[in-house]
């Protein structure tokens, strides 16, 4: 007798997991496109997950102190889709699911952040879910440490699978989670041992399980289709409080489908509608496309109503209590009015002493201003904080198995640094902000587009930037890496040239609620500039910082350590009676942003010059077809910066002696 002949008004979990597969691969077969094949593999697990364990309340999505649920492989979305919509998320409607992958559909390909749907991460690049997931834990035990089990006591739960178990961003982010003893971490490994290519054994031999181990993770491996063995599993992950958990589930890929199943050939395309139908008839599963039968739907909705009376529970609990306020004012992360005051007294300072510092000193400066004014700023670096300047004086670090302090050693994990910080942000509660060299943001790229994409306030404190680092020599001068930044939507690469724009970008990074921000420092020395102002002058990305109002000749555009050139090189043009302005330009998008006519007013319409020690790429728009552009054309050396300066020819005598070409 067919399984679904036998449903009455008490489904088993396996017509209620069936009823999963059935909406994965009707979506996908709608579609015509899709991967059917881990939702059918994998859908015996999550069904045990979402129906035994997961604390949520469908009606009341971005619970605070719900579990976070993340599906790291995001091709396997159609599952996600179908839990959420079977669990009673408002928002994904069956209709929704009918138009997968479809343009302005909310179930997108790949799975889009957005918790009323019960997408908690944009996943999709392998590797990146999972270790965004480490930041989730982390942002958890952070929280609880400071209000304890009343209003922060939730767990994160994650499917993952043998793709992501190969990148590297994986290994970075399990070795963390196992030094920080995150035990609220869960990992269900989807090891169905195919891979695009075919088996993984053509690739991929090694013992994950013992490897985990090594890591500090509490690990077990289960049948994936036995739900009896995944719950006890997962109760005995629950148990164990001072180690993520990993649990291996031997799943068959594409489950239920006769002629595919356990093969590549049902991973990334539509099982085809003969195979469909036959995978529903190896099922049980006699019901049209899209129509999950009433008392099975029922039973999937008590589990989505399940979780409200604790909702409301936990609702009372936070009105009632004395940290309520704190608690509020964290999760909104506002700029408070003492950090306006502390960035306005830091910059009064530098304005009135007018050191010469490196910016990545002035950022030091800045962090130690704001830091007891933001209790959710979270700070870290990937093993370079005093190079950094990024760990401010007095505040604890986090240590495995206590989450009370403000700053997290990240060791040499630049990828895995940036991924979870995305998870701190997306989490909520905090404002994260990290610091490495410049030159490797192509180790943390991935990260910092997801954080782009999925419009996340993290702060990026990248330091030691191109020629101007000196004798590291060409692999650690980051020459083409503002352009390679500038190139990513949605984010703000901001390069200031004193103490004084430091202090305007962190400003910028911290009202920036939609848009991660990256801060590009500088190694050496430069002069303060900038007078003070009251106003935020970086905000519009770019200014006349001198010759403003005068008639010009010329306009010299530049960013950071070189505008200190560009301003020597207005003095000498102007013993030579040559009126050039000076345009400070710290962040072009925010000056992209702005008016037509604030824009030409800036940079005038005379010749232009730009002046900075990276590649060209990007500057073609503003200097139009008389300009030139000084700075690099390939790679850099080794010699003391100065010296590079000169032997690359990005120096004020330079300038003058284009300005002098142009305006012949």
């Amino acid at each position: 007798m067919p399984i679904s002949a036998a449903v009455t008004c008490d489904p088993s979990l396996k017509d209620m997991s069936n009823a999963l597969r059935a909406l994965a691969m009707d979506a996908v077969e709608c579609a015509k496109s899709g991967h059917p094949g881990m939702p059918m593999g994998v859908a015996d697990v999550a069904a045990v997950l979402w129906s035994k364990f997961l604390r949520f309340d469908s009606e009341n999505p971005a619970w605070p102190d719900r579990d976070r649920f993340i599906m790291s492989p995001g091709h396997a979305s159609a599952l996600l889709y179908a839990l959420t919509y079977v669990t009673g998320f408002k928002k994904m409607t069956i209709e929704a699911i009918k138009n997968f992958r479809q343009l302005g559909s909310i179930a997108a390909g790949h799975p889009e952040v957005d918790p009323e749907i019960g997408v908690e991460i944009t996943t999709g690049p392998l590797g990146q879910g999972v270790a965004h997931a480490t930041g989730f834990a982390l942002a958890e035990r952070m929280l609880n440490a400071r209000f304890g089990d009343d209003l922060v006591n939730h767990r994160t739960f994650v499917i993952t699978s043998d793709g992501e178990m190969m990148e590297g961003i994986s290994h970075e982010a399990a070795s963390l989670a196992g030094h920080l003893k995150l035990g609220r971490l869960i990992v269900f490994y989807d090891d169905n041992k195919i891979s695009i290519d075919g088996p993984t054994s053509l690739t991929f031999t090694e013992d994950v399980q013992a490897r985990y181990r090594a890591y500090g993770w509490h690990v077990q491996t289960v049948d994936g289709h036995d739900f009896a063995a995944i719950e006890a599993a997962t109760n005995a992950a629950l148990a164990v409080t001072d180690k993520p958990s990993l649990i291996a589930c031997r799943t068959i890929i594409g489950y239920g489908s006769p002629k595919k199943q356990g093969t590549s050939s049902c991973h990334g395309a539509p099982l085809g509608a003969e195979e469909v139908a036959a995978a529903r008839a190896q099922l049980g599963w006699a019901h049209e496309p899209f129509v999950v039968p009433e008392p099975i739907l029922t039973a999937w909705r008590k589990i989505g109503a399940r979780g409200h009376q604790e909702y409301v529970e936990w609702k009372r609990r936070l009105d009632a209590h004395e940290k309520r306020g704190a608690f509020e004012m964290i999760l909104k992360g506002d700029v408070t009015a003492e950090c306006e005051k502390a960035l306005a007294e830091v910059k009064r300072k530098l304005a009135e002493e007018k050191p010469k510092h490196a910016t990545r000193k002035c950022s030091g400066i800045v962090l130690q201003g704001i830091m007891p004014t933001l209790p959710g700023l979270i700070g870290g670096s990937a093993d370079l904080s005093e190079s950094n300047n990024t760990h401010v004086k007095g505040t604890s670090d986090i240590a495995p198995c206590d989450y009370s302090g403000r700053y997290v050693h990240w060791g040499v994990r630049e990828h895995g640094m940036c991924a979870a910080m995305g998870g701190l942000a997306l989490h909520g509660g905090m404002i994260p902000y990290g610091g490495t060299f410049f030159v490797f943001t192509d180790y943390c790229r991935p990260a910092i587009r997801l954080a782009a994409l999925m419009r996340q306030r993290v702060i990026y404190i990248m330091t030691h930037v191109s020629i101007g680092l000196g004798e590291d020599g060409p692999t650690h001068q980051p020459v083409e890496h503002l352009a390679a930044m500038r190139a990513i939507p949605n984010l703000l690469v901001m390069r200031p040239c004193d103490g004084i724009e430091t202090t305007e970008c962190w400003e910028i990074a911290l009202r920036s609620k939609t848009r991660p921000s990256v801060i590009v420092l500088s190694r050496q020395g430069v002069p303060t500039i900038r007078q003070n102002t009251a106003e935020n002058i970086s905000v519009k990305g770019g200014y006349v910082l001198a010759g403003e109002g005068e008639k010009r000749d010329i306009t010299i555009i530049s960013t950071g350590s070189e505008i200190y050139r560009a301003m020597d090189a207005r003095k000498q043009l102007a013993e030579k009676g040559i009126k050039a302005a000076v345009v400070s330009m710290p962040c072009l998008e925010l000056f992209d942003e702005q008016s037509e006519a604030y824009r030409e007013n800036v940079l005038g319409s005379v010749p232009r010059i730009v002046i900075e020690a990276g590649i060209r790429q990007g500057w073609d728009r503003y200097l139009g077809c008389n300009g030139a552009f000084i700075g690099m054309t390939g790679f850099g050396a080794s010699a003391p910066a100065e010296k590079l300066f000169e032997h690359f020819g990005i120096t004020a005598a330079k300038v003058v002696e284009k300005a002098q070409e142009l305006l012949r």
